[in-house]
């Protein structure tokens, strides 16, 4: 596969003793390559400077960048996919969190890995996103994008809130609980998972809604096409809370609604040559071993 990978961004996980190491290792080996090899300003800043090398804004690195590698865990890989991906610079994530789903390049093999990349040998891999809006009186109040799920819930109420639920318009049930995951199929391996929501291969074009512990035992996760609107109105008297991918949050209002589609900008993630989605969940969620072979 042909590169014109030229100028590289390395974003960190900001105030990470791991980090400034990880980050400076990693930008003194690509420009031993030839490459011109930013970082990225509030990672600069976390590691206690940049040192040779030039302190980018979000802005120019979404404007001029050929590519992002992203040192941390999946929340640094979040924050970064919803800054960049409207301007579709490729991403690569170098796993220095806990389980990685989307960092998928341990430390310890970074180097090779990276070296294989930019010489082009890489597979790409799209990853859709959700629009996310608040309307409240029927006028938006709130805008942003999430890769992994908008999480309406309670919030710091010591009890379930009440909501319609309505897809395309046409009404689904009210429901009374702790709140609603609304995941992409990248996040159906993150909060939805653990609240028995279905995991969805990254190729499937759908949103799965997953109910946070529901007052009636047959409210069940359930997965709609990805074409649907999803509209989730907050009833009186209670007020709420939705949050965006775990890091943005906007409190809600009885009345409000938190409206979800599929966005039109999609994440581009390079992963080596020989990535495996199943590999990655066997290694993730303790599956069995390798197969036996009789």
């Amino acid at each position: 596969m042909s590169t014109n990978f030229r100028t590289l961004a390395l974003i960190g996980k900001y105030q990470s003793p791991d980090v400034a190491e990880s980050v400076l290792t990693i930008a003194r080996f690509l420009r031993e390559r030839g490459l011109l090899v930013w970082i990225e300003q509030g990672t600069a800043s976390s590691i206690g400077g940049a040192g040779d090398f030039a302190a980018a804004s979000y802005e120019c690195i979404a404007a001029e960048a050929d590519l992002a590698v992203v040192v941390g865990g999946d929340g640094t890989m979040l924050n970064t996919a919803r800054r960049l991906v409207e301007h579709a610079v490729p991403l690569v994530g170098i796993n220095l969190g806990r389980l990685g789903f989307l960092t998928d390049i341990a430390r310890s093999d970074a180097l090779a890995r990276l070296d294989e990349i930019v010489a082009g040998r890489y597979t790409e891999e799209v990853r859709f996103m959700l629009d996310a809006e608040v309307l409240r009186g029927g006028v938006r109040v709130f805008h942003t994008l999430a890769l992994n799920d908008v999480v309406v819930n309670k919030g710091e109420l010591g009890r379930m809130i009440e909501f319609e639920l309505s897809v395309n318009g046409e009404f689904v049930y009210t429901q009374r609980s702790d709140g609603m995951i609304v995941s992409s199929p990248t996040g159906s391996t993150a909060y939805a998972l653990s609240s028995n929501g279905p995991i969805l291969h990254p190729s499937v074009g759908g949103i799965a809604l997953v109910p946070l512990c529901p007052h009636a035992l047959t409210a069940r996760p359930i997965t709609l096409p990805d074409s649907c609107r999803i509209d989730i109105v907050l009833l009186p008297p209670q007020d709420a809370r939705v949050h965006f991918d775990g890091q943005a949050r906007f409190d809600l209002r009885a009345g409000d609604c938190v409206r979800v589609s599929r966005s039109p900008h999609s994440l581009r993630l390079l992963h080596p040559e020989g990535y495996s989605y199943f590999a990655m969940l066997r290694e993730k969620l303790h599956w069995s071993a390798e197969p036996r072979h009789n």
